[in-house]
């Protein structure tokens, strides 16, 4: 488990429906991406979306991050590594061929990690770039996001502490393999007995948490957040993923 001090963090109430971001889209080595935080922050966060892409909730999220540990502002980045073309949120979950068959074809053309880790390090040297005061990375995954941070955190790099939450694909060999600081904040829809075994391959300063009663995508495009008990748990996930990069990140 991570150390916790006082919490550090105080996040603003979340907005349940009609999100205005706070951030902008700007183009970062030809990808579109969304940035938000102050521009003097000296430290940064890549957000790694689920499939669903630039979602209201991953937004919010971003948005939570950037500002709410009053010590240690951060500037996020979140890019389009789909390019304009995320999964349909509909099809999940694929519970019927027709959704089965979508779903299936969409991740294969799409969604390989080895497709889209070369871009990492060409991304970040982008942001640094637009932001020359940025000195140390942390990165946070969404489900398809968490399966990148996972691999991203067994490669030397700039990122120094790494948050999974909702994984997909977890392999616990590759716990093995995290030079960094990981949390992974699991849901109830990945198999427990892979998260802990993931949990127990790791060498390095953890905090792995399932969050019994929620679903995939509980902290990003699936978040029902007009539910109380979700929009609880969205809130104390950013406020776990906020101390874990606070007592880690610099």
């Amino acid at each position: 488990m991570s150390k916790h001090s006082e919490a550090c963090c105080k996040i603003p109430p979340v907005v349940v429906e009609g999100y205005e971001p706070k951030g902008k889209y700007i183009d970062l080595n030809g990808t579109k991406t969304y940035v938000t935080g102050p521009e003097s922050a000296d430290t940064a966060i890549l957000s790694l979306y689920d499939i669903f892409g630039f979602f209201p909730q991953t937004i919010q999220g971003a948005d939570i991050l950037a500002y709410s540990d009053s010590a240690h502002p951060y500037q996020v980045f979140m890019p389009d590594f789909f390019a304009g073309n995320p999964a349909d949120v509909s099809w999940y979950p694929p519970d019927s061929d027709e959704k089965k068959e979508k779903f299936t074809k969409w991740l294969e053309e799409n969604a390989a990690p080895p497709k889209h880790l070369p871009k990492v390090p060409t991304l970040l040297e982008a942001a640094e770039k637009t932001n020359s005061n940025i000195k140390s990375w942390g990165v946070i995954g969404y489900c398809w996001g968490g399966k990148m941070a996972s691999l991203i955190a067994s490669k030397d790099g700039k990122i120094k502490a790494a948050v999974q939450t909702s994984p997909a694909m977890v392999d616990p060999a590759e716990a093995s393999n995290v030079k960094i600081p990981m949390m992974m904040l699991a849901s109830k829809e990945e198999p427990a007995d892979t998260v802990k075994q993931y949990d127990e391959n790791l060498k390095v300063t953890k905090h792995v948490e399932t969050f019994g009663d929620q679903l995939h995508g509980f902290m990003s495009a699936r978040a029902d957040l007009k539910d109380e008990k979700v929009k609880s748990e969205y809130e104390r996930g950013y406020k776990l993923a906020l101390q874990f990069f606070h007592d880690n990140i610099h």
